[in-house]
């Protein structure tokens, strides 16, 4: 760094649970030089991953979006000219107005997720727009919820385990979690517990970058985690390996778990997951007896039918031998519980107009095809923080839909996408460089923040600024729309909680980074009596919050909790098998007999940077993972092209042959974009749109597929 250089503290935008500190070096002309993880940050520890290692070519990419834009040819044909922002805001606010009053506000339907995650940017930026103007509410349900209603039925809105802790457990069991791609900066925590004597587990039915790590790999059926888990309780309290003075001080409803469990023997569990029933004894007897034990549980365990009773088992093992009582011990979901973040400051859920219709963004293409709740047809849509040609499923009606002519789509995006190819109006988006930010995180527990580092390239606006101009065209006047972005960040927390001690905007500005005031990694232990944020205060074997039905939670719907889904709920967890396996649908599997999953990638987060040469390469988009065995009988061989398929679908990939993957299991990364692909299709068209059994969870993992020679 010269003389002239300048190190701005920054933060990683990304949807990841490692949040990382940044410095960025900009020279004397304004230009960023360098990307880093900051050093002295506990958890990033000076390094980044191959996401954003490279983040200035994302910044200075020629391919950026930095003026608002105008289709000039067919939708899809990626054909545009330059407009001024003037002109933009106003054929949208004409566009938006003629269309309320012609078929109602609910015609008009927001489309968003995690793009980016900073509290002024990310997740509910344009929610108080869009609760003005009395637009259809976008329920976003794409990872987590329906982990997060599992969750909260069973030990409450609780931080859990500070990841930081993982250094004094002595059994570490990672389900579904593939922790060296999407948590890298979790696994040096791992490593000094091993070093320590601690064991490291992880189930997962693919042989990952993690489980290749880890000393022992269980290779689960897809889909069957929760008959695991139940196994493993019926093992630990038939062979009385529980710690029955923490039961009975600070759980509720075991004699009902108990009695349920008795059912789930090892042998059962063995013909529904193909894991050996004595594996399943040593697995829970060790988890049981290696104390403090600690769970990590990932995104993938809720993407099928029965993933959120399977996050409730899960939940409950940790109460059942007393793991809570030491630091390293419990289960470890997402730490962002412990985060006083000010959410109703940036929904303002008290705007929305009660009874507004709620559609899940994954049924986005049934409802442009007309297949809809009550209330007008869907005329026209506002993307931003996403890119549903890639993320949302049934591509091929969403496809059709965003080339209706008569539907008014506007994009806010850094980059072409699939989905921007679609937009009548494109507008130009900031990098975290160029905007100011404030960021929880889903996987430690420190506030980071985000100075901008350098001016915005072209014409590009943060989403806050976006809004502003946006509800402006509108005629909107409520104070909520003309904060500034400083204003925004002082809302963005409350100060006053006890987390938050010592803690101040402008102690954030000068350090970049702090921890929340609870106490260290050595001594976090905080349901070592209880305590848990549940209707009881204990850990709830039998789940009072279950009376309520169903839910998703609302921060998932910009505040809404109309319309929730209300479908009865067991309190007790119990076991629900895949919809699409041989067991439960023969005819289904004689037609598509191989399991479909799809992980995050290892160099791309959904779909951002699948438009980067060197992460396509990292990527190895648009592969497809496939048994030797399962290669063989198709006469399929290494690098050939290949063609998946099933009754919703079709997409095109490479073979690549290995026994990373059971038989029977092909396994294609998410997020490689549908312009990149050979046949102009990825997998999200043959993902199912059906909802797991708890807060509307995808079930990506749900899905029968064949594979032919292409």
């Amino acid at each position: 760094m010269t003389a002239a250089t300048t190190t701005v503290r920054a933060a990683c935008p990304q949807d990841c649970p490692d949040t990382c500190a940044m410095l960025v070096n900009v020279d004397e002309n304004g230009r960023a030089v360098n990307v880093a993880g900051d050093p002295d940050h506990p958890y990033t520890n000076g390094g980044l991953c191959v996401k954003v290692n490279n983040y200035l070519d994302r910044v200075y990419d020629p391919g950026r979006v930095l003026f608002p834009l105008r289709r000039t040819g067919p939708k899809g044909s990626g054909r545009f000219e330059r407009i001024t922002w003037e002109a933009a805001v106003a054929e949208i606010a004409e566009k938006f107005t003629a269309i309320a009053a012609e078929h109602g506000p609910e015609a008009i339907m927001p489309v968003s997720y995690l793009g980016t995650q900073g509290i002024l940017n990310g997740l509910n930026v344009g929610d108080p727009f869009f609760a003005k103007l009395g637009a259809t509410v976008a329920e976003r349900t794409y990872c987590d919820s329906g982990s997060c209603t599992a969750y909260a039925m069973t030990i409450g809105d609780t931080a859990g385990v500070d990841p930081e802790s993982l250094v004094h457990s002595k059994f570490i069991l990672v389900w579904a979690c593939n922790i060296m791609s999407t948590n890298l900066h979790l696994w040096p925590y791992i490593a000094k517990a091993r070093k320590n004597g601690a064991k490291v587990v992880v189930v997962d039915p693919i042989r990952s970058r993690t489980a290749a790590a880890a000393d022992q790999h269980i290779a689960i059926r897809p889909g069957t985690d929760g008959a695991l888990a139940l196994s493993m309780a019926h093992v630990i309290i038939a062979e009385g390996l529980t710690d029955q003075d923490y039961i009975d001080r600070y759980t509720v409803g075991f004699p009902e778990f108990a009695e349920r469990v008795a059912r789930y023997t090892p042998e059962w569990a063995e013909t529904e997951t193909g894991v050996p029933a004595e594996t399943i004894r040593t697995l829970a007897r060790e988890y049981a007896t290696a104390q403090p034990s600690v769970i990590r549980i990932g995104v993938a365990v809720e993407r099928h039918a029965g993933g959120g009773q399977t996050v409730r088992a899960l939940s409950c093992l940790p109460g059942l031998v007393g793991a809570w009582r030491k630091p390293g011990g419990g289960i470890l979901q997402l730490p962002l519980w412990a985060f006083p973040v000010n959410w109703g400051a940036f929904m303002h859920p008290e705007m929305l107009t009660p009874g507004t219709r709620v559609i899940n963004q994954y049924t986005l293409g049934a409802a442009l095809a007309g297949d809809l709740p009550e209330g007008p047809p869907l005329k026209a849509l506002m993307v931003y923080n996403s890119n549903p040609v890639v993320t949302t499923p049934d591509q091929d009606r969403l496809i059709e839909g965003l080339k209706r002519e008569d539907l008014f789509t506007v994009v806010s995006e850094q980059f072409m996408t699939d989905t921007a190819d679609y937009a009548d109006i494109v507008l130009p988006a900031t990098t975290q460089l160029e905007q100011s930010d404030i960021m929880f995180s889903w996987g430690h527990l420190y506030i980071t923040y985000n100075h901008q580092a350098i001016e915005a390239l072209g014409e590009a606006v943060p989403n806050t600024e976006l809004f502003r101009r946006l509800a402006a065209a509108m005629g909107y006047d409520d104070p909520v729309f003309q904060r500034t972005d400083e204003e925004m960040i002082a809302e963005a927390f409350d100060w006053s909680h006890p987390n938050m001690e010592g803690i101040t905007v402008e102690s954030l500005k000068e350090k970049g980074w702090q921890r929340l005031t609870v106490p260290g990694p050595d001594e976090y232990a905080p349901h070592a009596e209880g305590n848990f944020p549940t209707p009881s205060g204990k850990a709830e074997f039998v789940s009072a919050a279950a009376a309520g039905g169903n839910f998703v939670v609302p921060l998932f719907r910009q505040g809404s909790n109309d319309h929730q889904p209300g479908q009865p709920v067991d309190p007790l967890p119990h076991y629900i098998a895949p919809r699409e396996s041989a067991a439960t649908n023969p005819e289904l599997a004689a037609r598509y007999p191989l399991n479909l999953l799809t992980p995050k990638s290892h160099a791309f987060l959904n779909s951002s940077f699948g438009n980067h040469d060197f992460h396509r390469q990292v990527a190895s988009e648009h592969s497809l993972v496939i048994h030797p065995d399962d290669a063989a009988s198709r006469g399929i061989e290494e690098g050939a092209p290949v063609r998946v398929f099933n009754d919703r679908g079709t997409f095109t990939v490479v073979a690549t042959v290995q026994d990373t993957v059971p038989r029977g299991v092909v396994v294609s990364p998410m997020g490689g974009w549908r312009k990149n692909s050979k046949a102009s299709a990825t997998l999200a068209t043959v993902n199912p749109t059906v909802f797991g059994d708890l807060g509307n969870a995808p079930t990506f993992s749900d899905t029968l597929v064949d594979v032919e020679i292409a």
